[in-house]
């Protein structure tokens, strides 16, 4: 870990209210991911997002849209989440979306096989394109109009945009993530 997570008396008044706008979401849409410490401080990517709030700040922005205006299946959309996770190795967006997709209903071996990186077997047509979508992505690829085409027939071309941008803001917070070598919460094994 290169930076420190920020606990909130430490924040100036206008971080102080970013810091608790988010703590109080992730409370209430991630309440089964541990995403603040024993000191109150947000972990994960939120630590550097407040540590350099000139870029932070419009990330989160960024990202909270996604979430606001997201209107694909929950599942779907933590297959292209994990896709990007698995694809770039990031701890804490695999920690915490493992957990949300299991939340979701996706099985414990797609689970894992996505955190993998790899391709797993049991996928709906839906949790399918959103796999190969993010996989084209993530590897450097366009996506070829084969898979576009059969995305916006799946989902509409609003979902193929809606997943276009979902898997680009998971590659920032991938990126970011690593980048400051953030660490997961430690999770038991059940």
């Amino acid at each position: 870990m290169r930076i420190k997570p920020l606990p909130p008396e430490t924040l100036n008044a206008e971080l102080r209210y970013v810091h608790d706008e988010i703590a109080g979401l992730v409370g209430r849409s991630q309440s089964q991911v541990v995403m603040i410490d024993e000191q109150g401080a947000l972990l994960g990517p939120f630590a550097p997002m407040l540590h350099f709030p000139q870029f932070g700040v419009p990330a989160l922005s960024f990202l909270r849209t996604l979430d606001m205006h997201a209107a694909l299946d929950k599942a779907v959309r933590e297959v292209a989440i994990l896709t990007v996770g698995g694809a770039f190795g990031s701890r804490f967006e695999l920690y915490a979306h493992e957990i949300m997709a299991e939340a979701f209903g996706v099985s414990p071996g797609i689970i894992a096989s996505l955190a993998a990186g790899g391709r797993p077997q049991g996928l709906t047509e839906q949790e399918t394109i959103a796999h190969d979508m993010a996989y084209a992505l993530v590897n450097s690829r366009i996506v070829p109009d084969s898979t576009y085409n059969h995305a916006v027939h799946l989902l509409g071309k609003e979902g193929a945009g809606e997943l276009i941008f979902l898997i680009s803001g998971y590659c920032l917070i991938a990126v970011i993530l690593n980048g400051f070598d953030m660490p997961a919460p430690e999770r038991s094994v059940s």
